[in-house]
């Protein structure tokens, strides 16, 4: 009896000890399956924000000088004086140019005098020639000096035909309809002529105005002439104003690798003004197929980066992506990946295609990060800072 019972206590420590051991095996088992989380994606907008700063400048803007020497009799327009095409801003004494336009009228009688002369007394050799008193030779000779006076004569129209036409800058007029923006003269003041003396007027035309703006190289595949644009200035706190992409200088800044556009706005109401600071919102078309990710989710290799995929039966697939954007906390993905895709976050170094993983479930304060990550990326103050630094300025 006793035998029987030490059998079956050491067959009970047998079986124990087995089940204990296959335990042992498939804890083993389930340690080595590494355990992983998912990274949240983010589907891309149809439209994007891009904020960017902005100058404003006159539709036309000219600067206008002296074409006569002279002193500042009056002048007319003030600074932001409207002024109509052709009216008088200012009005030049040019004492030496009317004294060398009176001159050069009586060299003009002097040498229509002398073709006169010249004229009658070929005429009269002519005749002369004919009944054979005066000689083939005179008579010629006398033709030849009509023409040269009358040569004489028409140079000495033009010259004061010019003086004329200079006699007629002594008017300073507006070149288009506008604005005065400037004007650094007054009366009495000596004036030279030309690029070299002092501008005298500023004009402006505000009927519209232009736009510029330095746009980082990542955004200009989307920059289209007929892009829709807002724009606000410190001066109207809240107040946004309209504007359209009317075209691009298709070349790019090799410092800031930035290129310059052109935007207009009506100015119907006149609250625009050249040299204004503007914060400008483009809306940008977006991919929707295009998703973020957290950039712990990268993995990178020696020919690009990769990430490390949720397949079927829990194994992992590596994708090679093309990454665009890159916004500290998240990147871009424009290439390699879908919405669809289960991206498995923070991947274990030795991770490899089809290795068995185990999905653990997501904490609460894990769910907070993410989300809390995904919300300050896509601010749009965040959205400018990046950009900003990329034109080589930031907006204020």
């Amino acid at each position: 009896m006793a035998l029987v019972a030490a059998g079956g206590i050491a067959a009970n420590g047998l079986i124990s000890r087995a089940r204990n051991k296959q335990d042992l095996v498939q804890w083993t088992k389930a340690q080595a399956v590494p355990s992983v989380a998912l990274a949240k994606l983010v589907r891309g907008d149809a439209e994007q924000k891009l904020i960017l700063p902005g100058s404003l400048q006159p539709y036309s803007k000219a600067t206008v000088y002296a074409r006569v020497n002279g002193y500042v009799k009056n002048w007319n327009k003030d600074i932001g004086a409207p002024a109509k095409t052709g009216e008088v801003l200012a009005s030049i004494e040019a004492p030496d140019l009317d004294q060398q336009l009176a001159q050069a009228k009586a060299t003009l009688a002097s040498a229509k005098a002398n073709h006169d002369i010249a004229a009658i007394t070929a005429g009269r050799n002519n005749t002369l020639v004919q009944r054979h008193v005066v000689s083939q030779q005179i008579a010629d000779q006398t033709a030849a000096d009509a023409e040269a006076k009358k040569a004489v004569m028409d140079a000495s129209a033009a010259y004061v035909r010019q003086l004329e036409a200079m006699q007629s800058f002594k008017q300073i007029v507006a070149p288009f309809d506008g604005v005065v923006t400037a004007r650094n003269t007054d009366i009495g003041a000596l004036i030279n002529s030309g690029s070299a003396g002092q501008a005298l007027f500023e004009a402006s035309d505000l009927h519209r105005v232009r736009i510029y703006v330095e746009v980082p190289q990542a955004f200009t595949a989307d920059l289209r002439p007929g892009l829709k644009a807002t724009f606000e200035m410190p001066q109207y706190p809240g107040q946004k104003f309209d504007a359209t992409l009317v075209t691009t200088s298709n070349a790019m800044n090799e410092t800031s690798r930035s290129m310059l556009v052109e935007l207009q706005a009506d100015n119907a109401d006149g609250k625009l003004f050249g040299g204004t600071y503007c914060r400008v919102d483009f809306q940008i078309p977006g991919n929707p197929n295009m998703v973020r990710l957290p950039a712990t989710a990268l993995m990178p290799v020696n020919r690009g980066v990769q990430v490390a995929v949720l397949g079927d039966s829990n194994k992992v697939v590596l994708k090679s992506i093309q990454l665009g954007r890159d916004f500290g906390d998240t990147v871009e993905v424009t290439a390699g990946l879908s919405p669809q895709d289960q991206v498995i976050d923070s991947p274990p170094e030795t991770l490899q295609t089809g290795d068995t993983v185990h999905v653990a479930p997501p904490t609460a304060s894990s769910t907070a990060t993410q989300a809390g990550a995904m919300k300050a990326h896509l601010r749009a103050p965040g959205i400018l800072d990046q950009t900003a630094s990329h034109a080589g300025r930031a907006a204020p």
